[in-house]
């Protein structure tokens, strides 16, 4: 039972996508649309190229990285028909952590000078646990309280915030190790980014994690009557999104080669802005991991682009806004043109 359902509903999708482009195509030609718009508006108001420079788009691209690995757990969730508002603060509480453990024993030798430096395994694997003791508060929250995910997510936020903050009094933790380091260093986090957003892309359109995840967030009363275990794939999904905040927050703290208790902040709005200019639904069923990262590369665009032409930076926020606002019509537009036509 459970599989039938979940096959039907990759059916309806496939059916969807046949009647027309896939959303993709259209969200990939409002990114190159934009990079085309910035380009024009580079050689008229500052006689310089936007696309031409190898060095600008690099930088571009290694600024979004985190909040695409963020964005990739996010999407899960929202497919599901849930949100995660606590993805920013486990970024900060997982810096905190994975620095602490990172630290060179040259910044602690003059008290303890047998210590030595801890193997970059270690705080690895402790922000990941961090991370996905997140994800899990959440999930379990959510499905045996029978919390809307928003106020169960917005807990978690200003917890783990308060957490980060106490963790060190507010300190930041610095000097970490060289091999710490390297993993915020060069295009480390892009890869990341890339092989995440390959590894959930995979789950989600050809496992039977990624068909009850759209089965849950279509009709989840339809789901649990079919025999789908809703409550502990919902706990799965949420400690997924919460072990990537993990990941990016070591990615973070690496690349500042520091953590700080004011890491992340905003991050989760970002990614949840970088899902739904995708084309997630917050309504829940709709979503996919190539239309998030299309999604990332417009913020990035935004972001890089405003930079570019030397405009302040709260106009970006506006425009961030805006963008989020127009994706969230587009889909409820969307919604509304399938319902008639079914």
């Amino acid at each position: 039972m459970p599989q039938a359902l979940a096959q039907r509903t990759v059916d309806a999708r496939s059916r969807r996508r046949a009647r027309g482009l896939p959303p993709e195509a259209s969200i990939l030609m409002v990114l190159i649309g934009l990079a085309l718009t910035f380009e024009l508006l580079g050689w008229i108001l500052v006689r310089q190229s936007f696309l031409l420079n190898e060095q600008r788009l690099v930088i571009m691209i290694l600024q979004v990285s985190v909040i695409g690995i963020i964005a990739v757990g996010v999407t899960q969730v929202i497919i599901t028909g849930g949100i995660d508002l606590s993805s920013g603060s486990v970024v900060a509480v997982t810096a905190m952590v994975a620095a602490s453990l990172a630290q060179s024993s040259d910044a602690v030798r003059a008290v303890y000078p047998s210590l030595t430096d801890l193997p970059v395994l270690v705080p690895v694997m402790a922000g990941l646990a961090v991370g996905a003791a997140a994800g899990v508060l959440n999930g379990t929250l959510i499905a045996y309280t029978s919390i809307p995910p928003f106020i169960a997510t917005l807990g978690v936020m200003v917890s783990a915030r308060g957490i980060a903050k106490w963790y060190t009094h507010g300190q930041p933790v610095s000097m970490l190790t060289d091999a710490y380091a390297d993993i915020g260093g060069g295009a480390v986090p892009v890869m990341i980014f890339l092989a995440a957003a390959l590894i959930f892309h995979i789950a989600l359109r050809y496992t039977r994690y990624g068909k009850f995840t759209y089965a849950i967030g279509a009709n989840p009363q339809a789901a649990r009557i079919s025999g789908i275990n809703v409550a502990g794939h919902l706990i799965v999904v949420y400690t997924i999104a919460g072990t990537l905040s993990g990941l990016a927050g070591i990615v973070t703290s690496a690349r500042a080669v520091s953590g700080q208790a004011g890491m992340g902040m905003m991050y989760e709005l970002d990614a949840i802005a970088a899902a739904v200019i995708g084309g997630a639904s917050l309504s829940g069923g709709i979503g996919r991991i190539t239309g998030t990262v299309i999604g990332t590369l417009i913020l990035g665009v935004v972001t890089s682009g405003f930079t570019f032409l030397r405009i302040d930076a709260y106009y970006q926020e506006i425009v961030k806004g805006a963008i989020i606002v127009a994706a969230v019509i587009a889909d409820q537009y969307r919604h509304r043109a399938g319902g008639k036509r079914a």
